[in-house]
């Protein structure tokens, strides 16, 4: 079994994160995904892809922190920058891209959602949100600008300031989310939405798509580096490494 599993649906590939339970992001799973979309981007027989979890309790919660916590800082800056490239894979991936939420997804978890072209999630307790500000670091550049532009400015003002998770129907409203179904109908209703989208000539979604995302993806990648730097100052500083001790111990 892989980090990631693969199926299809006709032309529709489904992307399963099978990391464990928690789908936590190391450089693996993260370069893993990255070359699963790199190799689905070039095959004409997938016209659309789905992203989900192996299991109902979480989709990802976040950045794999016992993992990550140890590492000397050129190792955690080059899992930090894969991380961020694979925001832009998905957020600029010329075939419709959705995100079947049956579970958590918090964090950098919740930040990968964002980068698809639609979520939906499933009914009942199953919370979404970022909270990077509570183990004292920044929103990752690419999903700060990417969540601005998603859920606008006062939405995405509450999200980062407060680093709370909020349930489905807050989610909706908030414009986080595009639909909340029932768990069993998360998937399959992922897959008709994606699908339909992908019955229409590719050339002219992928066009679509690139309007709607190339300022954006061209405004983040201008002043990336710089504020990649300034997290991993952000990660190594003095008062944020008790705070990332105390969430290494909720793992």
């Amino acid at each position: 079994m892989g980090l990631i599993l693969e199926d299809r649906d006709n032309q529709v590939a489904i992307l399963t994160l099978n990391h464990g339970v928690t789908n936590p992001w190391n450089l693996e799973l993260v370069n893993t995904l990255r070359g699963k979309l790199k190799e689905l981007k070039g095959d004409i027989e997938v016209r659309a892809v789905v992203l989900t979890s192996s299991n109902d309790k979480f989709f990802s919660i976040g950045f794999d922190i016992p993992g990550l916590y140890p590492l000397p800082r050129e190792d955690f800056m080059t899992f930090y920058t894969s991380y961020n490239q694979l925001c832009l894979d998905l957020f600029t991936f010329p075939k419709p891209i959705i995100a079947a939420i049956t579970g958590h997804a918090v964090a950098a978890g919740c930040i990968i959602t964002c980068c698809c072209d639609y979520r939906f999630i499933a009914k009942g307790r199953k919370l979404m949100g970022v909270n990077e500000i509570k183990i004292g670091v920044p929103i990752p550049y690419p999903a700060s600008c990417i969540m601005h532009e998603l859920v606008g400015f006062r939405n995405n003002r509450e999200l980062n300031d407060f680093g709370e998770y909020y349930p489905a129907d807050e989610l909706l409203t908030m414009g986080l989310v595009d639909k909340v179904l029932p768990l069993e109908r998360v998937l399959p209703e992922a897959i008709e939405h994606v699908r339909k989208i992908s019955s229409y000539p590719s050339y002219a979604f992928s066009m679509i798509k690139r309007n709607r995302t190339e300022a954006i993806a061209n405004h983040i990648r201008e002043h990336l580096e710089e504020r990649e730097e300034y997290f991993v100052d952000c990660w190594y500083a003095e008062d944020t490494r008790p705070l990332l001790e105390e969430a290494v111990k909720k793992f």
